[in-house]
């Protein structure tokens, strides 16, 4: 059965609300998942930079002892090459955690918010919050 207009606009909010904080969940996870994964590389590619004369030319002694222009040019080179595996790596391992954490089957509709007696779910059905009496061949993907 229908809800009324302001039931209706309070369950809007409250269903928006959970699926933003839901989004930055997510938007979280992957940041610190990808900043994790990546820092080899982010390492890499700034002190190549900050010792190449071209650049930032740094006054340290690591890079006027050890770090040429050449070897600095070597640095930079090495971290964009090494990037394109690490995020691989970093997006498996987010899907992975989405996947076994079910976070991408967590949106509610707004359908919940239209019509009384809806699919709300609770924590202990498996899923953190997966809708009751969705069908169980229903994957986010294969």
């Amino acid at each position: 059965q229908p809800r009324s207009p302001c039931c209706c606009l309070a369950w809007t909010v409250l269903i928006g609300t959970m699926n933003s904080l839901l989004f930055l969940l997510n938007l979280l996870l992957m940041f610190v998942i990808f900043t994790v994964v990546l820092l080899p590389t982010i390492v890499v590619v700034y002190f190549g930079f900050q010792c190449h004369s071209q650049v930032l030319h740094s006054s340290a002694s690591y890079c006027k002892s050890v770090l040429d222009d050449n070897s600095s040019s070597a640095l930079i080179i090495l971290g964009f090459v090494i990037m394109s595996p690490l995020l691989v790596v970093a997006m498996a391992i987010y899907c992975s955690l989405a996947r076994r954490l079910q976070l991408l089957v967590c949106c509610q509709p707004y359908s919940l918010a239209l019509y009384k007696g809806g699919r709300w779910c609770h924590r202990g059905e498996g899923a953190l919050c997966c809708a009751r009496g969705c069908s169980s061949q229903l994957k986010a993907w294969v």
